[in-house]
């Protein structure tokens, strides 16, 4: 297993702008089963995808299954330093070799007919060998898939011939590693079904140009304007500025509910705080800064600004992290089997704890359909608004997306998926 490469401190150098061009985004991306189709071919089945979390199979023997539109994969623990990824397929008769979950085994036997394999995915036994006329040759195994870790995740890449994950990742594991993501456990782990195209949520985490519109509540806190953008080979990210007032909120002498919510948070009284609204920030910096610490969490690779802020980073094609000094928020969005009207969203949480602390039980997976529970006022506002995107998009009215400057992280998405379904090797 790769030893983790750790930095002194996330890089804050705003990124060379690309030229992305100002066409309209056609809207068939969105709604087409043909363009849903080439993406699958040409696209997902080429990059680095999250399986899932490296603590999740600690021992030998230790698995869990994945799934990534119509393909499911088993992730195992063969031995204490080798993770191996397989199609979740019996190559007998087609019958998947585990279902849906994780679970320790010694090998790997299909229900079907009992073919047996290694958990290197090896053939091992095969009943009634003998009245197979043909030989059932040892090539006969599990079908294994490009598997490595980084941030405490195990990656799987459908393409035999891929490059490196670390070539894939680019500049990221040099931003993101200060964070420590490998040290973090999950506290939440949630999959909704929604009836939008998975590109449709990755858009709406890529702009907070909405802000104004679906999260009116979030001028009392953050700075929707004042926001740099870097966009990079393939992927990107912008730095939200949090614990301060939108320069769009009508009194920019307050401090609202929502900012003494956060110095409470951060340990600070408001009622005693004699600062303005703009000492918030630097107080909450400096607060947060010393209570961690104090709790046995060494922060000292991140900045002040990381204190506070959200760095939001953009994983080609489908990861959303947003990143905390204690913790981090992700979003997988994942495509549907079949439909390009829907996706699978899945919303996890982690967090840092002190060294020598007792780690949080890991939680169930749970999965659920669109309004079948809250995800908090924030993901409840834009979960709502997705499925009418998606209808909208269906109109024959509508055309493609228009997209502004503040929007082009989406542009930049789209050019990319561009340089898988038409680059130079197509």
């Amino acid at each position: 297993m790769v030893t983790e490469t750790r930095v002194s401190q996330t890089p804050t150098e705003k990124a060379p702008e690309p030229a992305l061009g100002t066409e309209l985004i056609p809207k068939e991306r969105y709604t087409s089963e043909e363009f849903m189709a080439l993406e699958w071919e040409r696209m997902w089945t080429k990059v680095w995808n999250i399986a899932g979390r490296v603590s999740d199979i600690p021992a030998v023997g230790d698995y869990f299954t994945t799934e990534l539109g119509p393909e499911s994969f088993l992730i195992v623990r063969e031995t204490p330093d080798k993770v191996r990824a397989f199609y979740n397929v019996c190559p007998h008769r087609g019958n998947q070799i585990r279902n849906a979950g994780m679970g320790h085994a010694e090998s790997f036997q299909c229900a079907y007919h009992f073919f047996e394999f290694n958990l290197d995915g090896s053939k091992k036994f095969v009943p009634d060998e003998d009245t197979f006329t043909q030989g059932v040759p040892q090539g006969t195994a599990l079908v294994e898939v490009p598997c490595d870790t980084w941030g405490g995740w195990v990656w799987f890449n459908m393409n035999p011939e891929a490059e490196p994950l670390r070539d894939f990742l680019g500049v990221l594991p040099g931003h993101l590693d200060p964070y420590h993501f490998e040290e973090q456990y999950i506290v939440q782990d949630k999959t909704i079904e929604w009836d939008c195209n998975w590109k449709a949520s990755v858009d709406a985490f890529n702009e907070v140009y909405h802000v104004q519109g679906i999260h009116p509540q979030l001028l009392e806190s953050l700075d929707d304007i004042h926001v740099q953008i870097d966009l990079y080979e393939r992927h990107n990210r912008y730095l939200v500025p949090f614990g301060l007032l939108s320069p769009r909120y009508q009194n920019g002498d307050e401090i609202t509910d929502a900012l003494q919510g956060m110095l409470r948070g951060a340990g600070i009284d408001p009622d005693g705080f004699d600062g303005t609204a703009d000492d918030v920030r630097t107080t909450m910096q400096a607060a947060q800064r010393a209570g961690t610490e104090a709790r046995g969490i060494d922060v000292s690779e991140l900045n002040d600004d990381q204190m506070t802020d959200d760095y939001h980073y953009y994983l080609f094609p489908n990861i959303t992290l947003n990143t905390h000094h204690t913790g981090v928020m992700l979003f997988r969005q994942r495509p549907h089997p079949t439909d390009p009207n829907k996706m699978y969203y899945d919303l996890q949480n982690y967090m840092r704890i002190p060294e020598g602390a007792e780690p949080p039980p890991r939680p169930p997976h749970t999965q659920h359909k669109h309004g079948d529970l809250s995800l908090g006022l924030v993901l409840d506002q834009d979960s709502y608004n997705l499925p009418r995107v998606q209808k909208g998009m269906n109109s024959r009215a509508y055309k493609g997306l228009l997209i502004n400057y503040r929007e082009r992280r989406i542009r930049h998405m789209h050019k990319t998926i561009d340089d898988y379904l038409f680059g130079p090797d197509r």
